[in-house]
Order: structure tokens, then C-alpha cells, then sequence
């Protein structure tokens, strides 16, 4: 590091400079985060279609019966 102290104008800019780079990283990450909210919900509408064409399979075909088999009574 440089030990010379600056000078006012050379803080403005360097603050100046770590407040751009800080508002583009902020803007990076909401847009990271859109995109990944944005692939959650169609993740969760695609889920969701499958689980109604299932659930409406199941009412149009209800699975069939099987017989029950009589238990013995134990004579005693």
C-alpha cells in the first residue's frame, strides 16, 4: 500500500469509484436473483400441470379392486 496520504480529491474518486462498483454488483445480483425466482415458478407450474394430469388420470381410471381374502375362523 501506499503510505503517502491523498488527497481530497483522490478520496472523492476512490469512493466515487467503490460506490459505482458496488451499485453494479448490486445490480448483477437482482438480476441473478429474478432469474432464479423466475425458473422456480416455472418449475413449480410445470410440476404442478404433471401432478393435475396425474390426479385427473387416477379419477378417469381409478385402479382396480382386489379381492379380499376370507380369514378362517379358529375353532377353539
Amino acid at each position: 500500500m501506499n503510505d503517502e496520504p491523498k488527497s481530497a480529491i483522490e478520496l472523492k474518486e476512490i469512493r466515487q469509484t467503490r460506490k459505482r462498483n458496488q451499485d453494479a454488483e448490486g445490480v448483477k445480483a437482482m438480476a441473478e436473483i429474478a432469474a432464479a425466482d423466475i425458473a422456480i415458478r416455472k418449475r413449480t407450474a410445470n410440476l404442478r400441470a404433471i401432478r393435475l394430469a396425474k390426479e385427473a388420470a387416477d379419477l378417469a381410471n381409478p385402479p382396480e379392486a382386489k379381492p379380499t381374502k376370507a380369514k378362517k375362523k379358529k375353532s377353539t
